[in-house]
């Protein structure tokens, strides 16, 4: 449906900072909502030169996809009412259960890891904390391998029958370390076994023939799927989710 269907804007979403319409898509009679984000409402970002944000977020898809997670909502990149762009199944979020928090205290309450302290006004403080949930581990994965610079808390959305979906992926793969992340919790404690299995799949996936890099040329330039393959062998090689290099901010702004 997202590939072929006949695609009908029916609003915008304003809150964004490219253009993202919102959309319904139709095939042999059945309809589904999706957003669309086409290239030509794209800004130029200086530090992500090559492709497009549409592109990536297609890519991102293919990534999550080849992990079996599936933590991003099926994407493809097709021609539409503005030209080219990103067309995404829409998510209907539900009550998933507390992600984030702001907490009064130095340390995290058991089930919760600390991302850092926050300043919430007159000098105060507190502690910016994220559940210490498998979904979110899986999240921080898959954000390790894309590269991901922007993963903020409004990026992550609960659904039914207890999935966990990442959104809004297009600042992805650069060939530069930009990772950029609420999701810290977890800097340099071991990769659960799930992650190494998934990360072996993926490392075989990536080489210059694996199915995956085929999937991932139309988006990305060779250099950045080699990056992308490289993030997953110094994932494997270290066995340890990575911590902040010191050499980009570590947290989006704004977080939320």
């Amino acid at each position: 449906m997202l590939a072929r269907g006949e695609l009908t804007v029916r609003g915008r979403i304003r809150d964004a900072s490219n253009a993202a319409l919102y959309c319904t898509v139709a095939l042999d009679g059945r309809e589904t909502a999706c957003v669309y984000k086409p290239v030509a409402g794209e800004r130029p970002l200086w530090d992500f030169p090559d492709g497009t944000l549409a592109g990536r977020e297609a890519a991102a898809y293919e990534v999550s996809h080849a992990t079996g997670w599936d933590l991003v909502p099926p994407t493809v990149l097709r021609d539409g009412p503005y030209g080219e762009g990103m067309v995404q199944l829409w998510i209907d979020t539900v009550p998933g259960g507390e992600l984030l928090a702001l907490v009064d205290t130095e340390e995290p309450a058991p089930g919760w890891k600390a991302i850092g302290f926050a300043e919430v006004g007159e000098g105060e403080t507190a502690l910016l904390v994220h559940a210490d949930d498998e979904r979110l581990r899986r999240m921080a994965v898959l954000d390790a391998v894309i590269n991901n610079a922007d993963r903020k808390g409004g990026h992550l959305l609960p659904a039914d029958g207890g999935r966990l979906y990442g959104i809004d992926h297009g600042v992805t793969f650069n060939v530069e370390n930009k990772l950029r992340t609420l999701l810290w919790g977890w800097a340099g404690e071991p990769l659960l076994p799930e992650a190494v299995e998934v990360l072996t799949g993926l490392d075989r996936a990536l080489t210059g023939t694996g199915p995956l890099t085929a999937r991932l040329t139309p988006h990305l330039t060779p250099a950045e799927i080699d990056a992308t393959r490289a993030r997953v062998t110094a994932l494997l090689a270290s066995g340890r989710h990575p911590e902040p290099s010191g050499e980009w901010p570590a947290i989006p702004w704004p977080p939320v």
